[in-house]
């Protein structure tokens, strides 16, 4: 059918990517097939670094990926080296200084853990469960770490 749009299998829309492309005055017209090209590329781009950087992580016996280790694998890949001057630029503590990659969140946050209530059919409220440190309860896993397994 015609009027019926393609859907494509790429997790970036490309539809975004497209006005991105349109606010650069240089760029005329854009063929349909560009954008999801460009989304494709970079989940390949994002998969290699997240792949490389968690190698990196488990060398140093960590689970949880930090900024330095996304930092050292900057520097130690070739292909990557574009990105010198941004990972220069992010912020450091002295906790991601450390090779074993420890939160940034201070200790006391740490060690504090919150509990979920939830209202049951008859109108009591009930605990659900207990929250670690680096959990929320909106379950949108935004905020959450990138681990390794």
């Amino acid at each position: 059918m015609p009027g019926q749009k393609k859907k494509y299998n790429v997790r970036f829309p490309p539809g975004r990517i497209k006005k991105i492309m349109q606010k650069d005055t240089e760029v005329g017209r854009i063929a349909v097939a560009v954008p999801v090209i460009i989304a494709r590329a970079l989940e390949m781009f994002l998969k290699s670094l997240l792949t490389k950087t968690c190698l990196i992580t488990q060398a140093k016996f960590n689970n949880i990926v930090s900024v330095a280790h996304m930092k050292q694998c900057i520097e130690s890949e070739k292909l990557f080296h574009f990105l010198k001057d941004l990972a220069e630029g992010a912020t450091t503590t002295a906790a991601q200084k450390d090779n074993r990659g420890m939160s940034i969140w201070p200790p006391s946050y740490r060690n504090k853990k919150s509990n979920i209530a939830t209202k049951n059919p008859s109108g009591e409220t009930v605990p659900q469960r207990s929250l670690g440190p680096h959990q929320t309860g909106s379950g949108s896993g935004e905020s959450e770490p990138y681990i390794c397994l």
